[in-house]
């Protein structure tokens, strides 16, 4: 009778054993994934593949893949693409560490007429940091064909929940320059133009992007590239 008492008392003795060694895990288990999330950011990747691109969307392919092989090497970054084209077509893919994979999704994306559609992609960048935070948003684009002031007021709500706006234009077009800065300028983000041979100048720049989206000011202060403190000038302005 007192074995079985006694392996009975074992057995409840296990019993508690591994449930308090399950709850601890799970506990870790939570602390980790919490903590994973604390220390990657999320990036979203956005692009206008309307008509008027088309003349120069070969050698566009080849400036915007820098970004994600910039964000690659960057590391610790979920990233998202969305791009418009068509009509009323505006697509986001889902959020992935692999950036890679979507570099070659972009690569497969083809010109369609319509007019520009910003509004959907700020509307969509709003959503999604209200369901987890959004660093950042990276726009490549050479028109507006929207209003602007109703993107100013929608970039604006994006500034107030911290998701800083970076737009790179293709082209001289002067309303969309305008337009871009001044999303920039609300959003605490940065302006740039690209030009003829912009390929490494906008990895890096995304490069710095990415260092942001990941760390914050702090990280892109102590990162010291040049471009790190190109980018830092617009965004203290």
């Amino acid at each position: 009778m007192k074995d079985k008492e006694i392996t009975s008392t074992e057995k409840r003795h296990r019993a508690l054993q591994e449930k308090s060694s399950s709850r601890e895990i799970a506990s870790f288990l939570k602390a980790a994934a919490q903590a994973g999330e604390s220390q990657s950011g999320r990036l979203i990747f956005s692009l206008d593949a309307t008509m008027s691109r088309q003349p120069t969307w070969t050698r566009a392919m080849t400036i915007q893949s820098s970004m994600f092989d910039a964000v690659g090497k960057a590391g610790g970054l979920s990233v998202q693409l969305v791009f418009f084209r068509g009509f009323g077509e505006c697509r986001a893919s889902k959020w992935v560490i692999n950036s890679a994979a979507l570099r070659d999704l972009m690569l497969n994306i083809h010109c369609r007429g319509g007019y520009t559609q910003l509004v959907k992609v700020l509307d969509h960048a709003h959503r999604e940091t209200t369901k987890a935070n959004v660093s950042a948003l990276v726009f490549i684009g050479d028109a507006i064909e929207e209003s602007i002031d109703l993107l100013c007021q929608k970039a604006g709500e994006l500034g107030l929940k911290g998701v800083r706006c970076f737009f790179f234009q293709e082209g001289h077009d002067v309303t969309a320059e305008n337009g871009f800065r001044e999303m920039a300028r609300l959003t605490g983000g940065a302006y740039f133009r690209l030009g003829p041979d912009s390929a490494k100048e906008l990895a890096e720049l995304l490069g710095a992007v990415a260092i942001y989206a990941r760390g914050g000011l702090k990280a892109l202060s102590n990162s010291g590239s040049q471009k790190a403190r190109l980018l830092l000038e617009q965004m203290k302005k």
